[in-house]
């Protein structure tokens, strides 16, 4: 069997020192340009393939990952920050150190700071919720330039320069939860009352774009969106003013957090004809209960695990300088009262005025 080219192998090849080769292969240090050529010209030409294993082993190298999570009631989003810190438990034994920072939701001033921040640190890779805003563009693009590599989870932001996107597609989320919507009118008129976080938030923004576009000339128009913030408390009042000042709605589309408010103001519901269909994002105790209870039609559910497990495997091959694996984008699961998963075991019941 014919042995695999080493770094001597490739040094000879090249013509310059082990040490030269060293560095480049291993990204140690400096190395002039020319040799810098001659170096990567000899490793095309013998095929060497780098072994990532022994090199971190010699370096006695530690993963350096910090994901940047949004802050505030969103259950979702706290929900994603417990199975981030569960993976960090798990990966410390292989030398990956995960840190999970909260900013503030939908403040592109705070995303930008922290990562400044992040910058002047030593950290390989960066994974964050993203968000629509020229200075966080800027922030990645200078990121990107000192080679940290940056992911953007569960919302894209495909103009800035990011490696890459893990989540599920969310123009296609909104265009699924309108096809449930017209599967339920049977044909019939109505209106859909959306709700977001804010339109900044590119998920929340694309599932609102999808819902318009299937729903175009369908006879199920959409009534004024509503931002909630993912604030329960602003979600319910909105929505509460919303109905009483148009009863001609038919359905309900949250297509971001605060649904606790929303979870209220159904389970309040007094007036004939029945509540309004109501399509949710994100299966969590809140919303199991109030599908469990009839308050609510429909789920989608984004699989945040998978999201994680990929985000993670994602930013440790582009630490390596390994090619990305293959990134397909997360197929959400759609829950309905009759289909939905065993409950976690630390699944508890939640009242309606806590976050969802």
């Amino acid at each position: 069997m014919k042995r695999a080219p080493t770094l001597a192998d490739v040094a000879t090849r090249a013509g310059v020192s082990y040490a030269t080769v060293d560095r480049v292969v291993n990204a140690r240090g400096s190395v002039a340009t020319r040799s810098k050529d001659l170096v990567l010209q000899a490793v095309s030409d013998l095929g060497y393939v780098r072994n990532v294993a022994a090199a971190n082993l010699a370096q006695a190298r530690t993963y350096r990952f910090c994901c940047i999570i949004p802050d505030g009631t969103n259950g979702f989003m706290q929900r994603v920050c417990d199975i981030l810190h569960r993976a960090a438990e798990a990966l410390a034994t292989d030398r990956v150190a995960v840190e999970v920072r909260r900013i503030a939701a939908f403040d592109p001033v705070g995303l930008r700071a922290c990562l400044d921040d992040l910058a002047a640190t030593p950290v390989d890779g960066i994974a964050l919720v993203g968000t629509t805003d020229a200075r966080v563009d800027a922030a990645i693009a200078a990121l990107r330039r000192r080679g940290v590599a940056v992911v953007t989870l569960i919302s894209d932001m495909p103009g800035s320069t990011r490696d890459a996107y893990v989540g599920i597609d969310n123009l296609t989320a909104g265009r699924t939860a309108a096809g449930l919507i017209l599967l339920a009118h049977r044909g019939k008129a109505g209106r859909v009352l959306p709700i977001v976080g804010a339109l900044s938030a590119r998920d929340h923004a694309d599932r609102i774009d999808g819902l318009r576009q299937s729903l175009a000339g369908s006879g199920v128009a959409v009534a004024p969106l509503i931002e909630g913030l993912d604030r329960h408390d602003v979600v319910a009042g909105k929505v509460q003013a919303a109905l009483s000042a148009d009863p001609g709605i038919t359905a309900i589309y949250s297509a971001g957090a605060g649904n606790a408010g929303l979870f209220r103001v159904i389970a309040g519901w007094t007036d004939t004809p029945p509540r309004p269909m109501v399509v949710v994002h994100e299966l969590l105790d809140a919303s199991r209960q109030a599908l469990e209870q009839g308050l609510i039609d429909i789920v989608i559910d984004q699989r945040p695990e998978d999201e994680v497990a990929r985000t993670l495997d994602a930013l440790r091959h582009m630490a390596d300088r390994r090619p990305l694996p293959p990134l397909p984008q997360i197929v959400p699961a759609i829950y309905i009262k009759e289909n939905l998963p065993v409950a976690r075991s630390d699944s508890r019941p939640v009242p309606l005025a806590e976050s969802a």
